[in-house]
C-alpha cells in the first residue's frame, strides 16, 4: 500500500450483478458510495446489469436504479496483469480508461459473491475486498457449508441436499427424503442465494413441492433443513484476514414469520436487538464458532454468522456465512461494528486497508519452480 499510500486511492465500486439480489446490491452500494471519503479515494462506479453488462460512469448507481444505462460506458476488466486496470470499450476497441489500487465489490449472491467475480480478480493480480475464491464459494453453497462446519465440529441444522433435476423428476422421492429427514415445518432453500430469496417454510406436503419449485427456479442445489422451533435469529460480524475480530452479537425480531426478503428490505416491524440479550456463555459460544467458522473456510476481509438458538435446549446452530453482507443503512453487519466502536466510515477503510494486505501476502507466494542444477 506503499505508493497508493502516498496519493488518493484509486477504488472502483462493483454493484447490481446477474443475481435475484441485483436490487440489495444497489441498496448497499449507495450506502458504501456514501461513505467513502473523497479527499481519500477517486472512486469509480462499476454497475453490472442483471445480462451481466459491465458499465461505467460517474452515476452508474443512479443510471441503474432507474432503469436507463444509455448514458453510460462499457467496461471490462483486463485479467491479464501485465495490462492492468479498466478498459472501455469503444466499438471494436479497448480504451485504457482508468488503472484501479482495489476493487470493492458489493454485488450480493451469484456472480458477485461465490467466488467467480473472485477468480476473475485473482488471475487479474488485483487488490480486492472480501473474502477469495474459497471462503466465496464455501460460504456461497449453503450444503456444502454445512458440510465443512459439521467436519470442523462446529453444530448446523439436520439437512439434505437435492438437485433440481430430482425435483423435476423424481418429485415423490424428493419429498421422501425431506419428509424422512424430520417433522414439519421444513424449510427449502436455494444452496446459493441469500438475502432470502427462493426460501419457503413448509408446514406440509403441498408447501414443501411448492417450495422446491420455487427454489429450483433460482439454483441447481436446493437445501432442505429442519425447522427449528421458535428459534431466536442470532448475528455477529467478523473483520481480518489472519487474525479475525468478532463483534458483539445482535438479535433479529423478524415482523414476519422468518427474516424473508419482504422482513430484511421492504416492510418495517422487524426488530433489531443490539447488543443481543444474551448471557454471558452463549454470547462467547457465538462468538468463538463464528471466528472458528470463518477461519474454517479461509475468508478474509469480511463475513456476517448467523446462528439459531433453540429456546427449548438452548442448543445454538451456525446457520450461514455472508462474505458480502448487506451494507445497507438498516443492515446489521455495520450496525454491529458500530455497536463494537467501529463507526462505518471507518470501518470501509479498513476493509480498503484489509485488502491491500490481504495483496502483499499473496505477492510472497513463489509463482514459478526452478531447479537447482
Amino acid at each position: 500500500m506503499t505508493d497508493a499510500a502516498a496519493r488518493k486511492i484509486t477504488v472502483a465500486v462493483l454493484f447490481g450483478g446477474r443475481s435475484g439480489e441485483h436490487e440489495v446490491s444497489l441498496m448497499s452500494a449507495r450506502s458504501v458510495l456514501s461513505v467513502l471519503d473523497p479527499a481519500r479515494y477517486d472512486i469509480i462506479q462499476v454497475g453490472i446489469t442483471h445480462q451481466g453488462a459491465w458499465l461505467c460512469g460517474e452515476n452508474a448507481l443512479d443510471a441503474l436504479e432507474k432503469g436507463d444505462t444509455s448514458g453510460l460506458r462499457p467496461v471490462i476488466l483486463s485479467a491479464d496483469p501485465t495490462r492492468p486496470g479498466l478498459f472501455a470499450v469503444n466499438g471494436s476497441q479497448l480504451e485504457k480508461l482508468a488503472d484501479v489500487d482495489v476493487y470493492f465489490p458489493v454485488l450480493h449472491g451469484t456472480y458477485g459473491e461465490d467466488g467467480t467475480l473472485q477468480g476473475l480478480f485473482e488471475m487479474a493480480d488485483v487488490a480486492y475486498v472480501g473474502a477469495g475464491v474459497l471462503g466465496s464459494s464455501v460460504g456461497m453453497d449453503k450444503a456444502l457449508f454445512k458440510d465443512v462446519m459439521r467436519a470442523n465440529g462446529i453444530p448446523v441444522v439436520e439437512y439434505v441436499t437435492v438437485l433440481r433435476d430430482e425435483i423435476q423428476n423424481q418429485t415423490e422421492a424428493v419429498v421422501a427424503r425431506a419428509e424422512s429427514l424430520a417433522a414439519y415445518p421444513l424449510f427449502v432453500k436455494p444452496a446459493n442465494l441469500g438475502s432470502s430469496v427462493g426460501i419457503t417454510k413448509c408446514r406440509s406436503r403441498s408447501d414443501l413441492v411448492e417450495g422446491l419449485f420455487e427454489a429450483a427456479q433460482f439454483d441447481r442445489r436446493i437445501l432442505i433443513e429442519r425447522g427449528v422451533a421458535s428459534p431466536r435469529e442470532i448475528e455477529v460480524s467478523v473483520l481480518g484476514n489472519d487474525d479475525p475480530q468478532v463483534s458483539v452479537a445482535g438479535e433479529i425480531v423478524p415482523g414476519a414469520d422468518f427474516y424473508s426478503y419482504e422482513a430484511k428490505y421492504i416492510l418495517d416491524s422487524s426488530q433489531l436487538l443490539i447488543p443481543a440479550p444474551l448471557n454471558a456463555e452463549q454470547a462467547e459460544t457465538i462468538r468463538s464458532m463464528a471466528a472458528r467458522a470463518y477461519r474454517a473456510c479461509d475468508c478474509f476481509g469480511m463475513a456476517r454468522a448467523d446462528f439459531l438458538l433453540e429456546p427449548a435446549s438452548g442448543a445454538i446452530y451456525l446457520n450461514e456465512i455472508n462474505t458480502i453482507p448487506g451494507f445497507t443503512k438498516i443492515s446489521m453487519y455495520p450496525k454491529l461494528w458500530q455497536e463494537s466502536g467501529l463507526a462505518y466510515h471507518s470501518l470501509i477503510n479498513h476493509l480498503v486497508e484489509l485488502a491491500f494486505e490481504r495483496k502483499a501476502q499473496r505477492d510472497q507466494t513463489v509463482r514459478e519452480f526452478r531447479r537447482q542444477s
